[in-house]
This record gives C-alpha cells, structure tokens and sequence, in this order.
C-alpha cells in the first residue's frame, strides 16, 4: 500500500511532509483552499492553500506565545481584538485571563472556522465561549471602521499575500494605534527569520513611525519551516521585559504547556544575525 504524504512546498526552496491517515476535509472559499488531514505523528493539520497553519501536536506553542506575551504584560487586559485566527487557538489562550471580559475575533473566512470547529474543537472550543464575539469579516476594513476600543491586538494572520496582504502594510497599524487604550499593545506574525527576514525587517519599518514601542521575540515550532519563528510586540508604552512582571504568570496558574515567566523573557534574547539585521 502506498504511503501518503500531506506536501508542503515553502517559497520553492524547502518542502516538509507529515504522513498522512486521512483527508477528513478539503474546500474553497471565495478566499482560499482550506483542508483539514489526520496524520501519523502530529495529529490534525490545518492547511491553509497547502501551507500549514495548526498542528494538533504542537499548536499550543504559537498560541500561548502569540496571546500571553502581550497580555501579562499589559497592566490589565479587558478587551482584546484577534484578527485572523479562526481556527480559535489565540482565542483560547486570551479566554484563559480570568480579566478578560470580552474577545472580538475578525476572521475574513468563515470556512476557516467552520472547518475548525467540526474536526479540531482543541483549538476552536473556546469559539464557543460567552465572552467571545465572532465578526466574519476583513480585519482590515473592521479596525478602519469600528469605534470600539481595545486593550490588545493580536494579528494571527498567515503569510503577506493573499488575503493576508493588507495585515502587512503601514495603513492598517495606523487603524490599529487608534483601536487601541492608552497602554494598548499588539503582537503580529512576522515570519521566519532563516526565510522571511525580508518581512521582519518591513513590519519594523512599517511599526516603528507609529509605535513608540517595537521588539521582536522567537519561538520554536516543530511544523514551520525551519523551526524557528518570530512575533513583533509593539505598543503605546509597555515594555515586554521592563514592565513584565513574573509574579503575574505565577499567581494567574494557568494550564499552560509552554510558556511561562522565563520563556517569556528568553523570547526577547534575539541571534546575531537577527539582532544585527532589525538593528537591536
């Protein structure tokens, strides 16, 4: 019997393949292709246009790092905006803050989170929570036109093309700094740093005229390629490693399996060769 491979090809120069049990979905939006694969060894995957966005075995890695960092270090996060991210697991990680009162979610796919909810409810649950609010709709259009106000922004966006592209440029963040609190902070997928260093350095470019405020940190992941990853923390004041306060990870004893006050302070310690290329 032939073994079966879910591909994926990234930027035509590294390819990695997970063994594949089962299809257990494939469809089209007006936006994108999205499948849903149950494999040997990593569980269930999220394909978004072939590119992998979720992996059962180790998602709780980008979504603890993605919602926690900016959010202990916020003085009091209440409100929070995730746009992107409907496959629910940055969702779940802010619903885990007893203070959070309400999680707005803009996602431009309703697909993404149909498909996440029927077949991997481990990220997609707390969609269903009371102070959760799903807006389908462009993420972009929303913080240009909404008149509400948040204390954290979380940009789980997939690479800049596509229907992503416009979470990459100078005119959304803009939107996003006039969402935001007085201490209001914003974290965003930037990439990886062996292939997409090119981004990195255009969102800091793009972030640093309209936050005073703009420090990349990494993490590892087993499912991107080359394993290391990078978030962009940006706010109006906070700082992730002055105004952090380990204390608060301590007390709030959370379920995590990843991060915690160390991994917290050890994402910010950059390589050379990043550190020399953001100019840190």
């Amino acid at each position: 019997m032939r073994t079966r491979w879910a591909d994926e090809s990234y930027q035509g120069i590294v390819r990695t393949g997970f063994r594949m049990k089962r299809r257990l979905f494939k469809g089209k939006s007006p936006f994108q292709t999205v499948e849903v694969v149950e494999t040997s060894g990593h569980g269930r995957l999220l394909l978004i246009d072939g590119m992998t966005m979720v992996s059962e075995r180790d998602e709780f890695v980008y979504h603890e790092m993605i919602a926690h960092v900016p959010l202990f270090t916020h003085p009091r996060p209440r409100r929070v905006l995730v746009i992107g991210g409907g496959d629910g697991g940055s969702v779940r990680e802010v619903l885990r803050h007893k203070g959070v009162e309400r999680c707005v979610l803009a996602e431009i796919d309703p697909l993404v989170v149909a498909a996440s909810r029927k077949y991997i409810p481990k990220t997609a649950a707390a969609l269903s929570d009371r102070r959760c609010e799903i807006r389908i709709g462009d993420g972009v259009r929303f913080v240009r036109e909404t008149a509400e106000r948040f204390d954290a922004v979380i940009v789980d966006s997939t690479e800049p093309f596509g229907p992503a592209k416009e979470l990459f440029g100078p005119a959304f963040y803009k939107d996003v700094r006039r969402v935001l609190t007085r201490d209001g902070v914003v974290v965003s997928q930037a990439g990886s740093p062996f292939y997409e260093i090119g981004t990195i350095k255009n969102l800091m470019r793009i972030l640093k005229p309209v936050f005073p405020v703009v420090e990349p940190y990494l993490f590892t992941n087993m499912t991107y390629p080359g394993g290391l990853w990078s978030f962009l923390y940006s706010s109006k004041g906070p700082r992730p490693s002055r105004d952090f306060k380990p204390a608060r990870v301590r007390a709030a004893r959370l379920p995590l399996r990843w991060y915690n006050a160390r991994m917290h302070e050890a994402a910010f310690a950059l390589p050379e060769f990043l550190r020399k290329a953001v100019g840190r």
